[in-house]
């Protein structure tokens, strides 16, 4: 069914984004990067499903696991990942004052003493891990 010239729509002008329209302000290229940070999380969860595995097939399974791991991509890799999981941890801290609004004794407590106790808590649970790991 052909349309009259009356009853068109007039096209819509588009401007044209370039590829990488985020590098032009610091908050975009954060943004970006902390999107892509979910790719390397799902790398963790994945790495530590493969080493559970091999634990549960036994000792021998294990060492191959473990032989695995120390190809040096396989370092780089979670090297790179330990950065993006960083930058991931720390931009959600940084916005968890603005998510959430907490009430104390009918007054809402200030955003800086979220965030300081988010990041003392991962403290205390990071020193509670590594003494678990490391005695």
């Amino acid at each position: 069914m052909s349309q009259t010239p009356q009853t068109r729509r007039p096209a819509l002008y588009r401007k044209p984004v370039p590829t990488l329209w985020w590098l032009k302000r610091r908050s975009y290229f954060v943004f970006v990067l902390r999107e892509l940070s979910s790719v390397f999380v799902a790398w963790f969860v994945v790495f530590l499903l493969l080493m559970v595995g091999a634990i549960a097939d036994g000792s021998g399974e294990y060492e191959r696991f473990q032989d695995w791991s120390d190809n040096w991509w396989v370092i780089v890799l979670n090297a790179i990942a330990l950065l993006f999981v960083l930058l991931h941890t720390l931009t959600w801290f940084n916005l968890a004052p603005r998510a959430m609004v907490v009430r104390l004794r009918g007054r809402r407590v200030r955003p800086g003493s979220i965030l300081a106790l988010h990041y003392v808590l991962w403290a205390l649970l990071s020193a509670a891990t590594a003494w678990l790991i490391l005695s």
